[in-house]
């Protein structure tokens, strides 16, 4: 399902054409917002024969519909607003339409992919609440197929046909199976907000995708449609003539670049090291990374000083450094470099044939989008340090395992091993020496901006005046977390040919997505992070200079805004979660949190804008499906947002091999 908007979907008409993401903090006063408070439009139709005939509706619509590109969100949503505007039907139904429309839009090329290629999805609420026999273990429920619900005779009908089976609730682990290569497609069972939240990537990505809603979102005895499940997952092999592009090959070529022997070619091993221990080999190039079932998280252990004993001390650091590389995150920085690359060289990675064309791309591109994450993942190694972050990737941060100096050293080796990586010229490479002066200054500039606003968030952090305005959280903003974006784009740009014309298009869009990708995650901060920092409202007790504290700061009485100051000081005598709960309350009073939705909004307005100049039509797409993909807006901060449903732990039973 795609994210819903509260109002229309087409852009606010007061947002200027200023594309300076750093000089207008100005917040509309009337504006609601897009893509906020949704609980209002995921009414299921009350009856069987209503929902019957919308679903038929709905088929009629997607019939009619242009296949050869994913449908973006506001697409679909403008598209399911006109239909029950043509039908004389509430809004309320706009999630659970988008749902049935998406899925028709899907049917034909999820019949395109063998059972044993598609994935299918079950929510643990379908159980009976009362009483169900079922165990827990560290892999899940562990189904005693005692027949009081359907959930066993719907795993049973996808086995039989081939199915690998997870049942789950909006696990993220799903686009690792995807991306990791062992499904191409998903069909699932869920409420319509694990939905709207769990699927929105999937569709985006381009990957056959069909869903049967639940009939309440209430998580306890819950009932769907059954003939309609057990049909979907019946829907019978035929291969498709025309397939709908899609970025899922370029998704597991960026994953692909730290597996296997391809990371050793990349990034050769300069020093001799075994790790002792199980799991010494986890980090080693030449391993898969999804041998097994994979975790909730997705990460494989990581390396730890024990496994580091006997190993030559010179060759240690590069150890560390390539196991950090090559463990965790989603590879999203390298997915950029690959996809605009391929943009600019006609988008033939997106096609049906993705997969070939994308074998054929030069080593010299490869490199250049490993680089970007070795960049990305050198900040991280220091970022931790400087913010006194204990975890990354659900497991303790390097600095955490081997001290402070040794996490630096570890940062700067990949930084070093980034620019060898841009630098080196390999056997077979036609990288002329103008294109890697232009990617090595690229690279350095982005480098040294991230530094200083990095170095400005860590001299605000310290001083003892902790004012701060809205301009200042944007400048930082700005620096801290866009040039990511812009390296990783221009590289891919530059690597296919001249890309004088496109500097300033992707300084502008990276500036503005970078900005409100950043105020997305402060907002998610309140939610806490279970990969990451565990912990709700971490920026506030880090002493992290936030755009919701500029906000508040400026929007405040000047009684509440001392207040504010004086729970960062040293002498203050609350508690942690006493300061979070006075920090929410302020916050709220302010209202920071509307207010940043709002700002989210203008700077996507302005991507968008710049998104829309583009003639290439690949690299227009690519950006629009960056700012619908990186811009995953929280679904709630504030009390007065939709109520969060608990997390239910993941339940799995797939098989998951090595191809």
């Amino acid at each position: 399902m795609i994210g819903l908007s509260t109002g229309s979907p087409s852009l606010p008409a007061s947002i200027p054409p200023n594309e300076n993401a750093s000089s207008d903090v100005s917040v509309p006063g009337t504006s609601s917002g897009r893509r906020r408070k949704t609980s209002h439009l995921k009414e299921v139709p009350e009856t069987l024969a209503m929902r019957e005939s919308l679903r038929d509706r709905c088929a009629q619509v997607a019939a009619k519909l242009d296949r050869s590109h994913p449908m973006t969100k506001d697409e679909m949503e403008q598209i399911s607003r006109r239909m029950l505007e043509e039908a004389d039907l509430p809004e309320s139904y706009l999630g659970w339409v988008m749902v049935m429309i998406s899925s028709e839009f899907w049917a034909d090329a999820l019949a395109s992919v063998p059972p044993e290629r598609r994935l299918f999805l079950l929510p643990h609420c379908l159980k009976h609440a009362e009483g169900c026999p079922a165990e827990y273990d560290q892999f899940g429920m562990n189904c005693k197929e005692c027949g009081a619900c359907s959930i066993a005779d719907f795993r049973s009908i996808a086995e039989d046909m081939g199915y690998r089976v997870l049942v789950a609730e909006g696990s993220p682990v799903v686009m690792k199976i995807i991306v990791g290569g062992y499904v191409d497609a998903v069909v699932g069972v869920a409420c319509l907000n694990v939905l709207e939240k769990a699927i929105d990537k999937v569709l985006l990505a381009g990957i056959p995708c069909m869903a049967v809603p639940l009939l309440s979102s209430d998580c306890r005895n819950t009932k769907v449609d059954e003939p309609w499940v057990e049909q979907m997952i019946r829907t019978p092999y035929k291969p498709a003539a025309a397939k709908t592009k899609s970025y899922v090959h370029l998704m597991r070529a960026a994953g692909l670049l730290f597996e296997d022997t391809l990371f050793e070619r990349l990034a050769p091993r300069q020093r001799e090291s075994h790790l002792s221990g199980e799991g010494g080999n986890a980090y080693s190039p030449g391993t898969r990374m999804l041998d097994s079932t994979p975790s909730e998280n997705g990460a494989r252990p990581a390396v730890t000083p024990e496994q580091l004993e006997g190993v030559d001390p010179i060759a240690a650091t590069e150890a560390i450094a390539l196991d950090f590389l090559a463990r965790g995150g989603k590879h999203s920085r390298p997915f950029i470099t690959l996809a605009a690359y391929d943009a600019m060289m006609g988008g033939d990675g997106t096609g049906a044939d993705g997969e070939d064309v994308l074998n054929r791309v030069p080593d010299a591109v490869r490199r250049a989008a490993l680089s970007i994450e070795t960049f990305h993942k050198a900040s991280l190694v220091h970022d931790d340090i400087e913010d006194g972050d204990a975890f990354r990737y659900g497991q303790p941060a390097v600095h955490q395992r081997f001290g402070t100096a040794t996490a630096i050293n570890v940062g700067d080796y990949l930084i070093g091993l980034g620019y060898r990586l841009l630098s080196r010229n390999m056997m077979g490479d036609e990288v002329d020496a103008e294109t890697r002066v232009d990617l090595l200054d690229s690279l350095a500039a982005a480098h040294v901006r991230l530094s200083e606003g990095q170095g400005a968030e860590l001299l605000w952090r310290d001083a003892k005046d902790r004012r701060l305005t809205p301009l200042d959280a944007l400048k930082i903003y700005a620096l801290k977390t866009s040039p990511a974006f812009e390296a990783a784009l221009y590289s891919g740009v530059r690597m296919a040919g001249d890309a004088s014309a496109l500097v300033d298009p992707i300084r502008k869009f990276s500036r503005n997505l970078g900005v409100a990708f950043q105020i997305i995650n402060d907002l998610n901060d309140w939610a806490g992070d279970d990969s990451n920092k565990l912990t709700a409202g971490a920026d506030v007790i880090g002493g992290r200079p936030t755009l919701l504290w500029a906000l508040a700061l400026q929007h405040l009485e000047d009684e509440d805004k001392d207040t504010l100051l004086a729970l960062v000081e040293p002498d203050c005598e609350l508690s942690d979660r006493e300061r979070l709960t006075t920090v929410r309350r302020l916050y709220e009073k302010a209202n920071v949190f509307e207010m940043s939705m709002q700002l989210i909004d203008k700077h996507q307005a302005r991507a968008e804008q710049v998104a829309d100049e583009i003639e290439n039509e690949s690299l227009r797409r690519l950006l629009y499906f960056l700012v619908d993909t990186v811009l995953e807006r929280p679904e709630s901060v504030g009390s007065g947002g939709d109520a969060e449903q608990p997390s239910s732990p993941a339940v799995v039973k797939i098989g998951v091999v090595a191809r």
